[in-house]
C-alpha cells in the first residue's frame, strides 16, 4: 500500500457484511431500472415451493412434505380436485428471549404450497394424512384396475 491508498482487496475485508458487499459491487438490483429482479414478489415460486417426495407402496401413492414447525390441526389445508392433490401450509413462529438487560426477538413465517398430478386411479374418497416429526405424509389409495387404459373402439363412418 503505497502513499496511504487502499487496494479494492483491502477496502472489500474492511467491510464485513454481505449486504453491504453486495451492494458496493452491483448498486441496488431492486431499483427500477433493473425491473426489480431481487425483489422477493419478483420470484414467489422459489419461496412458496414445499419440498415434497412422491412414491408408490404397494396399492398407496406416499407424498411426504417436509414442514417443520406447523400445527397440523390450524397451519394445514389439503384438497384433491381434478385429479390434483393440494397442499398449503403457514408457518409462524416467534422466540423471543431476554437476559442479562438484553432482548432478542427472532421470528420466522411464510406459506408454502404446492399441487400435485395424481397417478392413475388415484382415489380421493380414502386419502389419509398424519404429521411426525416435522414431516407431513399423505396417502391416497391407487386402484390398478382403475388405472389401466380403457380401449377405444374407431368405427368406420
Amino acid at each position: 500500500m503505497e502513499g496511504g491508498d487502499m487496494t479494492d482487496i483491502e477496502k472489500v475485508e474492511e467491510t464485513r457484511e454481505p449486504r453491504d458487499l453486495f451492494a458496493r459491487w452491483f448498486g441496488d438490483l431492486t431499483w427500477p431500472r433493473f425491473g426489480g429482479l431481487l425483489r422477493p414478489e419478483a420470484w414467489p415460486h422459489l419461496e412458496s415451493a414445499l419440498r415434497v417426495e412422491e412414491f408408490r407402496e404397494g396399492n398407496e401413492c406416499v407424498v411426504r412434505a417436509e414442514i417443520p414447525g406447523i400445527d397440523p390441526d390450524k397451519d394445514v389445508q389439503l384438497n384433491v380436485s381434478d385429479h390434483t392433490l393440494r397442499i398449503r401450509a403457514e408457518r409462524k413462529e416467534e422466540k423471543k428471549t431476554e437476559e442479562k438487560g438484553r432482548y432478542r426477538s427472532e421470528f420466522h413465517y411464510g406459506s408454502f404450497s404446492r399441487a400435485l398430478p395424481l397417478p392413475a386411479g388415484a382415489s380421493a374418497d380414502d386419502v389419509k394424512a398424519t404429521y411426525k416429526d416435522g414431516i407431513l405424509e399423505i396417502r391416497i389409495p391407487v386402484d390398478a384396475a382403475k388405472a389401466e387404459a380403457t380401449k377405444i373402439p374407431v368405427q368406420r363412418v
